[in-house]
């Protein structure tokens, strides 16, 4: 199917919803899924013709004006594997000590209620997950975790990327468009990641995350910079990016694409969180079409991300629709 025919086929599954983001139409299960809780795939448009309006000014400005920022965890990431709750980049982590990944599970336990909890006001929020990631960081140099342990790890994880996302990055690639994944999670085992999981690496795809200082004997002894959490991520912490699987830069210090990046002034945002908005704080941007998906929570959420996102997609949906859109922002006019 050529992409002006998969983008036709896209547009006419979105379900709009302009004013009041209720609406629940229900599309077709997704072919080869094997999750009981996806039983459709559902999107929702909060205002049509200012997407519209976004989508023409990004197009006619070209692709040397766009960037795209992401998150990690739940984004590029499936929410549902099997029937059970795909692991994040913090949670897959078994640091070889059982005490220890103990304590870190009871943390997740209590804390990752909060974090989605849409009665906690932000201010609040904000101080419970600066606490989370400092406990949880503490404990892993404490518990003594090594780089093989995180190799294992990954190895034995249930993690996986979302339908469509490799398709999304090599067309991005091609496009010579610049992805930043902003993730709170950790830049080494996100880089692992993408090493067993992938297999391969994208020369215009850079990490902004909390990265680790290991020792000659790979063991664990520091964090560098400020903790990246859920609810601080943005482009003021760009100077921590470094590309996968490179030895191309220096990631405490800015390089060169690093400014290039900034002159991009048309951004297209991926998200879960609503949090995640925050990610293009430090870019001036001219346009940006933010995207959300919101996995869990749906009713009690749905409001509030329809009037944060510009587009939310539900219940865990592939990327295919944000392949779509970006084929056509990319479009020559």
């Amino acid at each position: 199917m050529t992409h002006e025919a998969r983008r036709t086929a896209f547009h006419r599954r979105v379900c709009s919803c302009r004013h009041r983001c209720s609406c629940s139409n229900t599309l077709g299960a997704r072919e080869g899924s094997r999750d009981p809780t996806i039983m459709s795939s559902e999107v929702v448009i909060r205002d049509p013709e200012s997407l519209e309006k976004k989508k023409a000014a990004i197009r006619n400005a070209g692709t040397s004006k766009l960037q795209v920022i992401a998150d990690f965890d739940g984004t590029l990431t499936r929410y549902w594997i099997d029937g059970c709750r795909g692991q994040s980049s913090h949670g897959l982590l078994q640091q070889g000590n059982p005490e220890y990944d103990a304590k870190r599970q009871a943390l997740y336990e209590y804390y990752h209620p909060l974090e989605y909890s849409p009665t906690i006001p932000i201010e609040e929020k904000t101080k419970l997950m600066e606490e989370w990631w400092e406990k949880t960081h503490g404990l892993l140099i404490e518990g003594g975790l090594t780089y093989d342990a995180i190799k294992k790890s990954v190895a034995g994880a249930r993690i996986a990327f979302r339908d469509g996302v490799i398709e999304l990055f090599e067309f991005l690639e091609g496009k010579g468009v610049p992805i930043l994944i902003f993730s709170a999670g950790l830049a080494d085992i996100i880089e692992e990641v993408f090493r067993q999981k992938l297999h391969r690496s994208f020369k215009n795809i850079k990490i902004v995350s909390n990265r680790m200082v290991f020792d000659e004997n790979g063991h664990l002894i520091a964090f560098k910079g400020k903790t990246i959490h859920v609810l601080n991520k943005n482009e003021h912490a760009l100077d921590m990016a470094a590309p996968i699987h490179g030895k191309l830069g220096d990631p405490n210090g800015l390089d060169s694409d690093s400014i290039l990046v900034k002159n991009r002034t048309n951004v297209l945002l991926l998200g879960d969180h609503i949090g995640d908005l925050g990610m293009s704080d430090g870019v001036n941007y001219e346009n940006r079409i933010s995207v959300g998906f919101l996995n869990d929570n749906i009713e009690e959420s749905l409001k509030n991300h329809c009037e944060a996102f510009d587009v939310v997609y539900l219940k865990d949906a592939s990327m295919e629709g944000v392949v779509e859109l970006v084929s056509h922002l990319c479009s020559p006019n």
